[in-house]
């Protein structure tokens, strides 16, 4: 079960990095698009899509399937409570933003981004709104 936890941990962290970062290289790349630099462009496509699809993606996966598998190892002491719930309702959150930046890749791959960078700049610290009272909720179990 501790092995189980470690490694789901480590995938949040690999996923919440993830998170944190997509976001930055759109401000990035809104800001190369500013001053029409096509190499930085095609540079960032390539960052945002393997950072996309070769760690954030694997490390969501790997974060909801130990994440389950935890509550399956003792389910009667998550599934009665409200904290475990409300995390839920969080991960679930971030599971949503997590492909609305993928849709803003496949917005940039097309060059049909019509936002700047001051809304990457906001949209980037969205994933602290969920992290904090995720960490929160697991570590003090207010309820």
């Amino acid at each position: 079960m501790l092995w189980v936890k470690a490694f789901h941990i480590i995938a949040v962290i690999c996923w919440m990095a993830g998170l944190f970062y997509l976001p930055r290289l759109f401000v990035y790349h809104a800001m190369a698009a500013d001053v029409d630099e096509p190499q930085a462009i095609e540079r960032f496509k390539t960052m945002e899509r393997k950072l996309y699809r070769g760690i954030m993606t694997p490390s969501m996966i790997a974060s909801f399937v130990l994440g389950i598998a935890i509550v399956l190892f003792d389910p009667s002491m998550f599934l009665a409570s409200a904290w475990f719930w409300a995390k839920v309702v969080l991960a679930v959150g971030l599971l949503g933003y997590h492909h609305y930046c993928g849709r803003l890749i496949r917005v940039f791959e097309q060059d049909m981004n019509v936002r700047s960078h001051v809304f990457y700049r906001w949209f980037n610290e969205a994933p602290v709104l969920f992290l904090i009272p995720i960490v929160i909720l697991v570590i003090i179990k207010p309820f």
